[in-house]
Parts: structure tokens; sequence; C-alpha cells
């Protein structure tokens, strides 16, 4: 092909059976993820992980799928992916007839939408985000990716269930504490903007814990904002509203003393631009509350310090870089390109003087203190 330059030496092209063999037990090895993935899906969607975590014992999978309604042969076959997956464990003392049961640990994971560890979100939403896989090429050649509002309502309902648990179990304990001055300060009563407030669940928990201040979240997707209004009327929070930035601007005129940003610069088009109007928005002794996703600076320092590496450059391709990308001229940080070096970088030419990160233990994100 012209243009394109081949080494010299070939050496590296002479196969070694072994290594093959192991190129492509990883390789399948992905497959086989990605297909229990959508196992994992229907457990959620069809209710099958939440009939096991609530029977007293194992069942087998004629009681499994007459409990759910559904036909034993599809649930038998379903439950024998979820064994060979090490996700529920079974009883083989019949061999012809073995009996399904969740221990502690995955009632948690699977089936307690309750716990901080629940994390059927990303699943939830796994249709919609592969569906991405038929655009994506327009993408790569375009270069334009799309909003989080290509992903539909299951989108913004995954998303939602995939930080709901952790936040209503720590945000009001752990992590406003950690922040200095900032309960006080919510007890009194002030002005807060949550800035990409998706479905608004930390919005609604902040809110009615601290009746005294009024909230106001902020986002660009229809789905999550219709969400987070139902949420809040069904809750009867008066003091929190929430609005379309497209709409209605996020106030520039140093009127919140909090501002607060869960999992979302890293998805903006424009994240320095934004980060300049939290510093205009924020009082003078405002403060900003960053959580992002951890990342280090290199691709090589993030493969060998994260495990989920792997996933969250896909993730990325398939949603938090689309997003950044989805206007001409979006930046693209994506998932892991906003390392805490580049959030106190944006911070200080914005004009933030103070940057500190929190002592808080969360197994995907960073959590910073910023003020003016």
């Amino acid at each position: 092909m012209q243009g394109v330059v081949y080494p010299e030496r070939m050496d590296d092209r002479v196969i070694n059976p072994d290594k093959l063999k192991m190129f492509s037990f990883v390789l399948y090895s992905q497959l086989a993820g990605a297909v229990t993935s959508g196992m994992v899906h229907l457990g959620d969607k069809l209710g099958l992980y939440r009939i096991l975590a609530a029977a007293p014992g194992s069942m087998d999978a004629e009681n499994l799928a007459t409990a759910c309604g559904l036909q034993e042969r599809w649930v038998r076959e379903w439950a024998s992916n979820q064994v060979a997956a090490r996700l529920i464990d079974a009883d083989h003392a019949d061999p012809h007839r073995p009996r399904f049961v969740l221990s502690a640990e995955a009632r948690a994971v699977l089936a307690d939408d309750t716990h901080p560890a629940f994390g059927m979100g990303m699943f939830h939403r796994l249709p919609a985000t592969m569906e991405r896989l038929s655009v994506l090429p327009t993408c790569f050649a375009t270069g334009r990716g799309f909003d989080y509002d290509a992903h539909g309502h299951d989108g913004a309902v995954g998303i939602e269930r995939s930080f709901e648990p952790w936040s209503n179990a720590n945000l009001v304990p752990v992590v406003l504490p950690a922040v200095e001055g900032v309960v006080d300060a919510l007890r009194r009563g002030i002005e807060v903007a949550d800035i990409g407030c998706g479905a608004g669940s930390a919005v609604c928990t902040m809110a009615e814990a601290y009746p005294e201040s009024r909230f106001t979240g902020y986002d660009i997707s229809r789905h999550a904002l219709a969400i987070a209004r139902e949420k809040a009327g069904s809750r009867g929070l008066t003091n929190v509203r929430f609005v379309d930035a497209r709409e209605e601007s996020v106030a520039e005129d140093g009127r919140f003393g909090f501002v607060t940003t869960f999992d979302c610069i890293h998805d903006m088009t424009r994240p320095r631009e934004m980060v300049s109007i939290i510093r205009r928005s924020l009082a003078k002794d405002g403060v900003w509350l960053l959580v992002d996703i951890k990342a280090l600076e290199t691709l090589e320092q993030n493969v060998a310090k994260n495990p989920m590496a792997a996933l969250m450059y896909g993730i990325s391709v398939m949603s938090c870089m689309a997003s950044a990308l989805s206007e001409e001229g979006g930046e693209g940080l994506g998932t892991l390109g906003f390392p805490a070096s580049t959030a106190e970088a944006f911070a200080r030419e914005a004009g933030f003087t103070s940057f500190r990160q929190l002592d808080i233990e969360h197994s995907v994100n960073a959590f910073y203190e910023i003020r003016p």
C-alpha cells in the first residue's frame, strides 16, 4: 500500500503456536464477556436475580421459571451461562437437575438496588450502548460523536441506576462532610448548582437533607431531566428545580455558595469553558466539588494501574468521548482523559486558587475540593 513503511525484519511474523493459542483465548474471552453481559442484562430485566435473591434457598430452573412467569428451557440455559461465568452458584447434587443460588455478595451487586455496590446500571443501558455500534463507523470517519440522549430513555435510567446507590449511601454522610464548611453553609441556606445533574439523584438527596438551601440542577439530556423532575415531584421537594442548560444557562453572577459536578466534566464538549463558568458562578467564599473518573497521565499508566482500563476506553468510544465530540470543536477528553493534573490545570487557568483532593474511597471516582 502506498505510503506504508514495512519493517525490514519480519521475524516477529513467525507464529509461535503456544502464543497463538493464548492470543485466541484472550480474544474469545472478550467475546465471552460481551455475551455474558447480555445475559446479565436479561437477568436484571426479567427479574431472575431478584427472584433468586428473595428465595429462602436454592431453586432449580423449573421453579425459577415458574416464579418469573417464563419458560423453563430458556431459564435453564441462561442459568447455565451464569454458573459458567461464576456469577451464580449451583448445587449439582442431582447432576441432571442443578439448583441455583446467589451468594450474599451476588445479591448485593445483582439484586439489591439499595446497596452501594449494586451494579446493574450499565447493564440496564447495554442494548442502547451497543446500538451505537451502527453509527460509530461514521463517527470515526467524520470525527463527530453524539450526545447522551442518543442512548434514549434507557440510557438515562441506566446511568442513574449506576450512580444512585452509592450516592444515596455516601453523599450526605461521607462526601459533603469532607468538604470544609459546606455542611454548615447548607444548613444555614445557600444557593447550590449541580451541573450535569443527570436524572437528579444527587440534587434530590441534598435537597431532602438541607431544606433551607435552594438547588438547581442543570443538564442537556431531556430524558434525564424528565426523570429528575418526576423524582423531585414524587418526593414533594419544593427547594429544587431542574433546567435545560441550553434554555437557561448557568448563572455567572456569583450567586452559588456550592457547585457540584458528578462524573460529567470529561463528557463535555467544552470542559475548559465550563470550568470558567463555574468560577464565575461561585460566590467569593463558595466551593466547587468536582467528582470525576480516576485517571492517570498515560495509556501505559492506566493499563498498568487500572484493571478496568479496557472497559473504560471502550465505554469512552461508545459514550463519554462520543459525547465530548458531539459538537464541532469538542475537546474530546473521554473517560480517562481528565486526570488530577488536567483538572487542576483547568481550574487554575479559570482563576481558582485552591485545589485539594479529598480522602474519599471510591473504586472509580476521585473527589476534589476547589475554591476561588
